[in-house]
C-alpha cells in the first residue's frame, strides 16, 4: 500500500508505475483504493463507478475496470455533503459530520471488495487517501492505516519534496502514529525532486536513522504526468500554446469528469484554457466548453457569480461555439428543475437560455458505456454516462448523437450550441479529428497510444530510481 504525507504527493502516479512494472513482470495485478473523494469518475464494466485515478491505473495494470477497485467513493456536492458511492453504487447523500458515524459499516464493504481483488490477482497495490498522520480521523478510519491494519497490507509511505520540508514530513508522521501503525510500515520512497537526487543523500540518510525505515529510493520529477488523466482539474496542465483553436473551459467549482479535455489539450492545434474563477472568457475563445458537474444548480450559480453568463451571451453573439457536456449541457437550457431535492434544495433555476430544453433531475442515475454515432459527422465513438437527470424539449429534434438509434442530446438551430450528456467522446481519435476538421484543425494525436506509452515511460522512470524489486517483494 502507498500511503502519503498528504494529499497530492504523487500517490496515484507511483501505483499506476508499479502497477506496469509488475504487469511486465508477468504479474496479474490490480490496483485498489478503499476511500477515495473526487468527480472524476469512470464507468466500469459492471456498471459502476470508480475514480479516475484507479481507472488510470487499471489500464496499466491491463485489466477491465471494477467497482471493487474503488469501494468507497466520496463526490462533493456542496463545502459540507457529499454523495457516497459504495461498490459502484449510490448509497447515500451525507454532510462530512455525518460520514464519521458511516464509516464502520463501510469497513466490511470495503474488505470484500478487496478480498475479491485479492484472490482474483497475484498482486494487488493499494492507494492511500490523504495522510496517516491525520491522527484526528484514525477512529474507524477505513482509507489508511484502519485499512491497513484490519486488511494486514504493508504500507510504504511517500514524501513529496517538491513541496519543501520533507523530512519533517515523514519524521513527523511517524512521531504522531500509533507504535502499532508505525510498525505497519515497510519503508519510503522520497517523490517529486527536482535537480540531482545525490544532493539529498544526507536528508535521506537522517530519515532512516531518525525512523528506523528502510528507504526504497528517490524519485526525480516525471516531466510527462501532463499526458496522463488528471484526477483534479487543478493538475490539467496544457501546454502554453500562442495560437491554434483557442477553446476556453470554464471550472466551475464542482466540476466533474474534467479529464474529457485531456485529449484536447495534446493536440498541437489547440489552445487550451482552463479559466478558473474570477477571470473573464477570453474575447478570442472559438469554443466554450461547459463541462460535467456534480451540482448543476449550484454550479449555475457560481457561473453567474463570475459573470460567465454575461460573457457567454458575448460570445455567442461574436459567432463563438458553445459545447455543454452532462451538467454543463443541462445549464445550456431554459430551465434546471430539482423538485425532489436529490442535488440540493428543492427548486428550480432559470437556465443559460442558448438551447430550447428543460431539465428536471431524476432520483435514478444512469451508469453506462455507450457506442454512439455523431448526428453531424456520422463518426462513430465510444463515451459512457454518468448522470441524473432527464433533458427534453424543441433542440432536441435536432440530435447530438444516437445512441443505439436513440437520438442523444440537443443542438440549436444555428449549430454553434451543442450539448450533450455523453463522456469520454474527445478521447476516441477518429471522433476527436472529425470534430476538429469542423474548425479547420487538423488532429495529429493519437491519444490511448500516447497514454500507454506514458505508462510505459513512467515504470521506466520508477525502475530507474526506486528499488521496484524490493517494494514489490514486501508484499503478502
Amino acid at each position: 500500500m502507498i500511503q502519503g504525507t498528504g494529499s497530492n504527493v504523487g500517490k496515484s502516479m507511483l501505483v499506476a508505475g508499479l502497477c506496469r512494472a509488475a504487469r511486465r513482470r508477468g504479474l496479474s495485478v490490480a490496483p485498489f483504493k478503499p476511500q477515495n473523494m473526487s468527480n472524476n469518475a469512470a464507468v466500469t464494466e459492471d456498471g459502476g463507478e470508480i475514480g479516475r485515478a484507479q481507472a488510470l491505473q487499471a489500464l496499466a495494470c491491463g485489466v477491465p475496470l471494477h467497482s471493487d477497485m474503488n469501494p468507497v467513493l466520496l463526490k462533493p456536492e456542496t463545502d459540507v455533503g457529499a454523495q457516497v458511492i459504495v461498490q459502484g453504487q449510490r448509497l447515500t447523500t451525507t454532510r462530512a459530520s455525518d460520514y464519521a458515524r458511516l464509516k464502520p459499516q463501510l469497513l466490511d464493504r470495503v474488505l470484500d471488495s478487496y478480498a475479491r481483488l485479492r484472490a482474483a490477482h497475484d498482486l494487488v497495490i493499494v492507494e492511500g487517501a490523504g495522510s496517516p498522520a491525520e491522527i484526528n480521523l484514525r477512529r474507524n478510519d477505513i482509507a489508511n492505516m484502519g485499512f491497513a491494519r484490519a486488511a494486514d497490507v504493508p504500507v510504504i509511505l511517500a514524501g513529496d519534496i517538491d513541496r519543501g520540508g520533507v523530512i519533517a514530513q515523514i519524521v513527523g508522521t511517524q512521531a504522531v502514529m500509533d507504535p502499532g501503525d508505525a510498525d505497519q510500515v515497510a519503508g519510503f520512497v522520497i517523490n517529486k525532486f527536482r535537480g540531482d537526487p545525490a544532493l539529498f543523500d544526507d536528508g535521506y540518510a537522517m530519515i532512516s536513522a531518525r525512523t528506523g525505515w528502510p528507504g526504497f529510493g528517490v524519485a526525480p520529477w516525471f516531466a510527462e504526468a501532463w499526458k496522463l488523466p488528471a484526477e483534479d482539474a487543478l493538475d490539467v496542465a496544457a501546454p502554453d500554446r500562442a495560437s491554434g483553436l483557442h477553446i476556453v473551459c470554464l471550472c466551475l467549482s464542482r466540476i466533474a469528469n474534467f479529464d474529457d479535455l485531456d485529449p484536447l489539450a495534446q493536440e498541437p492545434g489547440v489552445r487550451l484554457t482552463m479559466l478558473g474563477p474570477g477571470r473573464a472568457i477570453p474575447g478570442d475563445a472559438d469554443l466554450v466548453i461547459l463541462p460535467g458537474t456534480k451540482s448543476t444548480r449550484g454550479d449555475l450559480a457560481f457561473l453567474r457569480a463570475q459573470g460567465w453568463d454575461v460573457d457567454l451571451q458575448a460570445h455567442y453573439r461574436r459567432g463563438g461555439h458553445v459545447l455543454g457536456i452532462c451538467g454543463g449541457y443541462q445549464m445550456l437550457g431554459r430551465t434546471v428543475s430539482d423538485p425532489g431535492g436529490i442535488e440540493g434544495p428543492a427548486g428550480s433555476d432559470t437556465g443559460l437560455g442558448l438551447l430550447d430544453i428543460d431539465t428536471v433531475m431524476t432520483a435514478d442515475k444512469r451508469l453506462t458505456l455507450v457506442q454512439a454515432v455523431h448526428a453531424g459527422s456520422g463518426q462513430g465513438f465510444h463515451g459512457y454516462e454518468i448522470h441524473i437527470g432527464r433533458s427534453d424539449g424543441p433542440d432536441r429534434s435536432a440530435p447530438f448523437a444516437h445512441v443505439g438509434g436513440v437520438p442523444e442530446g440537443a443542438v440549436s438551430p444555428c449549430g454553434r450550441v451543442q450539448g450533450s450528456y455523453l463522456h469520454g467522446m474527445f478521447a476516441d481519435d477518429a471522433f476527436r479529428a472529425g470534430w476538429l476538421a469542423g474548425f479547420g484543425i487538423q488532429g495529429q494525436t493519437r491519444y490511448g497510444q500516447t497514454v500507454e506509452d506514458t505508462l510505459d515511460a513512467l515504470a521506466d522512470h520508477l525502475e530507474r530510481h526506486l528499488d521496484v524489486d524490493a517494494m514489490l517483494a514486501i508484499a503478502r
